[in-house]
Formats: C-alpha cells, structure tokens, sequence
C-alpha cells in the first residue's frame, strides 16, 4: 500500500557545493568542501530545528534547497520519507510509503528506517530493505517506480545504503537467510544484476552473515571496483555487471560502516572491531596476499572512518577518538570522549566533527596530534551522520533535524 500526502515543495537548482547526496557525503569519504562552519555547535549557532515523528537512523541527504530523509514508527507498521525546506525547516513533503501489519523483529540499537537515501537532479531514492526500495520526484513527491519482491529475513532489521553509480542504484541484501548485492536500474526500478555473496561464512548460523554495509566505488588504476563488505568478508564487483572481481576475508559481522580508499589502500572495519588495510588488486581470494596490515586497537564498530592526508580517525563505540598512520596502522593518539559514536564523523572547513548519542559534540583539528577545538552539547543523542553544504551543516538526532551555521 502506497499512501501519498504531501504538500507542493518548489523546484531548486543545485550548485557544486549545494548537495550532499547520499551516506558520507558526494564522495561516500565523510569530506565536505565547506567554509565558514561554526567552531562550535550548541543552541548559539542553530538556524532552525525542526521535530522528526517516529524514529529513523537515516542519514540526511541534500540538493539544493532540499533536505530527505527517512523514518518509521517505533514498531515499524508505518514507514515514510519526508522532505524539508533547507532555508526555513518547514516540512514540504511528509509521505507514507507503506503499512506493514506484522513488520519483523528489529534490534533497539537499530530502526526500521536505518538506510539512508539517495538524490539527484529531480529524484530521490529511499530504502527500508527487502520491505521496500522506491524513487520518488523531488517535486512532488509521487512514487516514480518501487520494489517489493525482494526477499530477505534482516533479522534484526535492515541498515544498508544504497548508491548511485552509471544509472544504476545498488544496495546489499545481507540477511540471516539470503544474502546478496543487487544493481537497480535507476530509471524503471528493473534488475540490471543480481550476485549471491560467494562467501565461504564458516557457519550455519544466519546470524552471523548478517551485514549493514555501504557499498564504495573506487578506480584503481583505471578499473572501476565496487567494493562491500559483508560478515567474514568483503568482495570487489564489476558495477556494470556484477562479477566478482577479488575477495578479502577478515572475520566479524554486522559491519556498517563505508569503506574509504586512499595511497593505494582501502580500509575496511568489520563490525566487531577489526579493521583491514587491502591493496585491492588481484583476483580471488586476495588474503594471503594483498592485506597490508589489520588491526584491534580502538577500532569502530559501528562508524566509518576518515582519511585525511595520509592520517586515519575513527570514533570508537566505546567513546574514545583516534589517529593513526594510514600506512603502517600505527596508532598516533587516542583520547577518551566518553558516551558511544554511532554517527560517522565529518570534516569540513579544516576541522573534524564528531557526535556522540549522548548529543555531545567534539570539534578537533586533524594530526599526529590530539588538537581540541570544543566540546559541547546539542540535542538528545545522534545516529545519524551529518550533512554539510555551503556554510550549513544539518544534523539529525534522535528526535529533531537542526540546521547549524555561524548567524554572521
């Protein structure tokens, strides 16, 4: 059942730094090319708040005077997408895309409405896992096409984000029973590709194949990689066709977080506090080969990493920040925060930003040094990561969407 009801939001034109369309940002990396955001974030620097019914851990994604996302009720019988207006906070859109009468069972730490959506030029697309995957107009918020075949048993409810890439919108079905990585074509909703994880999981037991992850596109010297994680391991795929191109085992479950690529590497974390360091060259099974280094210290479970001029910070679950050497995995500096990170950190206008559940904020500056900016307080908690455009960053708790910028 798809209900509309919504109220007609003006058309926009999106300038190079006035999007931020999907999990981490325009490079899926969590950087953002912003100026001019506040040194600190508390009630000071608050535009505008605006309350969020129900409860969602999707990210909010940007174009032009649009801000989507995506939320459920608690139970999840009822799930909606809803669209802001970035300069007065007004809702412009609120739609309820599905009622489900007897939705599966969905871990606490996590929410019905945990995947972030995508946007372009006139589309978004939102994603609640196998209950359902749609592209709506941004104008007006009619459902273009949407998918509701797809099965898969989450088990403890769905999380992967999709992405775009070369018409195609990509997402994985990592599940307790099925999983899989499916190619979307992003104009009709059709199924470009479909590929089971070849994966040797070790396990009969589903609950240890489930997987949250995002998917990255990288070049590497000239060949074009889908790189996602899944339990035990991630695989590279071809984009335009599915096929597998190497696989890398690393042990855990659960990973949520996006990986980044960078000198050469890319860093994956596992969902159990593990993280690998590939070369992701080769074919096959690249393990004995290609991992350059892994490690156990103060690695984040749940959010993704950044890398930042040879240097990577993570916020751990356990509420302690770090920097390491990207190329040797040599820890720099560790400095306990308190709380939990869910929420994956962003750097902007040369300052990394990092929030806490508990709603505590800390602003440091990147290096081999722990270098603090501020430390302050904002709201009820965050699981969301943020978004950043122009002068503005827009946060999502757990109960309100703030926009925050310098009132000068």
């Amino acid at each position: 059942m798809i209900v509309v009801a919504s109220i007609t939001a003006h058309a926009t034109t999106a300038r190079a730094d006035d999007f931020w369309p999907e999990f981490r940002g325009p490079q899926g990396n969590g950087i953002a090319d912003a100026e001019n955001l506040p040194e600190r974030i508390d009630t000071s620097v608050v535009r505008w708040s605006t309350p969020i019914h129900g409860k969602g851990w999707s990210s909010p994604v940007v174009w032009g005077n649009q801000i989507w996302l995506t939320t459920a009720t608690e139970d999840g019988t009822s799930m909606s997408v809803i669209c802001v207006d970035r300069d007065s906070g007004k809702i412009v859109h609120d739609v309820k895309l599905l009622e489900n009468e007897s939705p599966a069972f969905c871990h606490p730490m996590n929410s019905y409405a945990s995947p972030t959506p995508v946007i372009e030029k006139g589309r978004v697309y939102v994603h609640f896992g196998a209950y359902l995957t749609a592209c709506l107009d941004t104008e007006t918020a009619e459902v273009r096409w949407a998918r509701k075949d797809l099965q898969c048993d989450h088990h403890r409810g769905p999380a992967s984000s999709p992405i775009l890439y070369d018409g195609k919108l990509i997402v994985a079905y990592d599940g307790f029973d099925v999983q899989y990585v499916v190619a979307f074509d992003k104009d009709t909703g059709k199924t470009v590709w479909k590929q089971d994880r070849a994966i040797e999981y070790g396990t009969d037991n589903g609950d240890l194949k489930k997987a949250y992850g995002t998917g990255q596109i990288i070049d590497v010297d000239g060949q074009v990689q889908l790189v996602y994680p899944s339990a035990i391991a991630t695989v590279a795929y071809d984009p335009q066709t599915g096929d597998s191109l190497w696989t890398v085992y690393h042990a855990g479950m659960n990973a949520s977080a996006r990986p980044v690529y960078g000198d050469g590497l890319v860093f994956i974390t596992n969902g159990m506090g593990s993280m690998v360091a590939v070369h992701p060259k080769g074919t096959g099974n690249i393990t004995d080969t290609q991992i350059e280094w892994a490690s156990r210290k103060s690695i984040a479970k749940k959010s993704s990493p950044l890398l930042i001029d040879g240097l990577l910070y993570m916020t751990s679950d356990d509420g302690i920040l770090s920097a390491r050497e990207a190329d040797t995995g040599k820890i720099l500096w560790q400095k306990r925060a308190g709380g939990a990170f869910a929420a994956s950190p962003v750097f902007a206008d040369g300052r990394i930003y990092a929030f806490n559940t508990d709603g505590e904020i800390f602003v440091f500056k990147p290096g081999r040094e722990y270098d603090l900016v501020s430390q302050s307080e904002l709201g009820d908690g965050y699981m969301a990561s943020p978004a950043v455009v122009d002068d503005q960053m827009i946060l999502r708790s757990k109960s309100m969407l703030y926009c925050v910028g310098n009132k000068d």
